[in-house]
């Protein structure tokens, strides 16, 4: 039988409990000064949006919600508040003026579950970040970069070689051809065309970077407790691939590096990026040994992370992007044959000179964007902005891809049409450039993005310079037609990308094995 609860209990509880919410509603009313939160769909109780916030290609969601909301978006999951920027004009405000309140970054549990808490990229604002960007920076300025056109180029024209003995797998030689340019740089290592252990751990790692780091797709970010449960309970699957994501993240730390301290430590020459930083200590800054070495570590990861990531997509968002407009290839090849000449391979000098091909890879940054949502920032302190209250701890959600598909700024956004940055035959500066945005803002903007320039550069020029991209063929020889789409996730590739990929004549591919015979007698 259960005991009869007293009305004078009841009052008390209740008297208890409204005075509770008084309290918090004044801190509250204190602390935003009246202020609203930003606008958002309605949340339950508790849990607030944790069942109609964006999971889904999210950008496309955030973008929606904007339509109704405004250009800033706010959801709340489980207390964690979260606001989508979806223009231009709000995350230059917020992201670029006022940086020095909104350039952190949130201390996510996902983050070392998928052991990504080594890359700085991750880090919280502070003297540990600072750290790491400041001795990659030395190597990735805008001058520095110029020294690691030797290896870009020689890449560049393996690739090629690649793609004239076995175009099929060209999604592969893509991979390859990126990561192998990077390790060769960061390690001094040569990569092996095939079934490499060191690729296939970048390929390990950036999965657990695109696919574990979606804000919102796992329970165990709001919930820690969850990291506890054993893979075989139901829901708690994500250990599997949480695990394998770690194991590869530290395989590609550990081993690269260990060879190149053996290297040196048997006294032979290695003149790459890590090779360098271990003989001179250049970033140190008097820490212990230790731990310097460990930073290089981290910093070497994150060069072969963001060296592989945006080039890899945009390349094949190219490929896809040709085979479906054979007019931008006729352009592209008529000022490659007016600029290079058919006796040559492009190269950096004729970068000038190449407006449309400049054009067009401003136009594939643009359609298809690698980081289409943004890596969060976090609000370092309460502020208001465009009359609307943002807590301290807010996460701040870049919509790149809203920004890039903005009707208002690019004429039929979901069109590919490189001429949209072309005027009187010069590159456009009044035309909002992707190159602002796709990689990030801020004091979080990538400081290798000089580097994936070039290489997007040089790879760009020299296929177009010497192939022919056209559709795939069914049975009866005729065309397939290629929906285009975006894979979800943190990282977003092309999806469903199909071509044929031919020499555009017998003598593009003699010059292709010119370079490759050349490029054999030095080795």
């Amino acid at each position: 039988m259960f005991t009869q609860v007293q009305p004078q209990t009841l009052i008390s509880v209740l008297i208890f409990a409204l005075a509770l919410y008084l309290r918090s509603w004044i801190r509250w009313r204190s602390r935003t000064g009246g202020a609203r939160l930003p606008p958002g769909p309605r949340g339950l109780p508790l849990v607030g949006n944790l069942f109609n916030a964006p999971k889904s290609k999210p950008w496309i969601g955030y973008r929606d919600l904007s339509l109704i909301h405004g250009n800033i978006v706010h959801v709340n999951i489980l207390g964690q508040h979260m606001v989508a920027l979806n223009t231009a004009d709000v995350i230059d405000e917020l992201l670029e003026k006022r940086s020095a309140i909104t350039s952190d970054r949130k201390d996510s549990i996902l983050v070392d579950l998928t052991g990504h808490d080594m890359t700085f990229t991750f880090h919280p604002h502070g003297q540990r970040w600072r750290q790491h960007r400041r001795m990659f920076w030395q190597h990735f300025t805008a001058r520095a970069v110029l020294e690691y056109r030797d290896v870009q180029r020689n890449t560049a024209r393996r690739f090629l070689a690649l793609l004239l003995k076995d175009s099929s797998h060209f999604k592969e030689h893509i991979r390859y051809t990126f990561a192998s340019s990077i390790l060769k740089i960061i390690y001094d290592i040569d990569a092996a065309e095939k079934d490499d252990q060191y690729i296939s751990k970048v390929d390990a790692t950036l999965e657990g970077l695109s696919q574990g780091l979606v804000p919102g797709k796992y329970m165990v970010e709001f919930l820690p407790f969850l990291r506890h449960l054993p893979a075989w309970v139901p829901g708690a699957g994500f250990q599997k691939d949480f695990a394998r994501w770690r194991a590869a993240g530290l395989a590609l730390k550990n081993e690269p590096f260990a060879y190149v301290k053996q290297s040196l430590d048997r006294g032979n020459a290695n003149h790459s990026v890590v090779g360098r930083l271990l003989t001179t200590g250049s970033g140190a800054d008097g820490t212990p040994a230790e731990d310097v070495e460990d930073v290089i570590k981290n910093v070497a990861v994150i060069a072969i992370e963001g060296g592989s990531d945006t080039t890899f997509s945009a390349l094949q968002t190219v490929f896809l992007a040709i085979s479906l407009h054979p007019e931008v290839m006729d352009k592209a090849h008529a000022e490659l044959d007016a600029v290079v000449g058919p006796h040559r391979l492009p190269d950096f000098d004729d970068r000038d000179g190449l407006v449309y091909v400049n054009a067009l890879i401003k136009e594939a940054l643009r359609w298809y964007n690698v980081v289409p949502l943004s890596i969060p920032h976090r609000m370092l302190k309460d502020d208001e902005f465009h009359g609307y209250f943002i807590p301290e701890g807010t996460l701040l959600l870049p919509n790149i891809w809203a920004c890039m598909h903005d009707p208002e700024v690019y004429v039929n956004p979901d069109e590919f049409h490189p001429e949209r940055f072309i005027r009187d035959g010069k590159l456009d500066p009044s035309i909002r450039d992707p190159v602002n945005f796709v990689f990030g803002f801020g004091r979080r903007i990538c400081p290798g993005r000089h580097f994936a320039e070039d290489s997007l550069f040089i790879n760009v020029a020299s296929v177009l310079h010497t192939f022919d991209i056209t559709p795939p063929l069914d049975e009866h020889e005729q065309p397939i037609k290629v929906v285009p789409d975006m894979t979800d996730g943190l990282l977003s590739y092309p999806e469903n990308v199909q071509c044929i990929i031919k020499p555009r004549s017998p003598e593009a591919a003699s010059l292709i094995m010119g370079h490759e015979a050349l490029a054999a007698l030095c080795t």
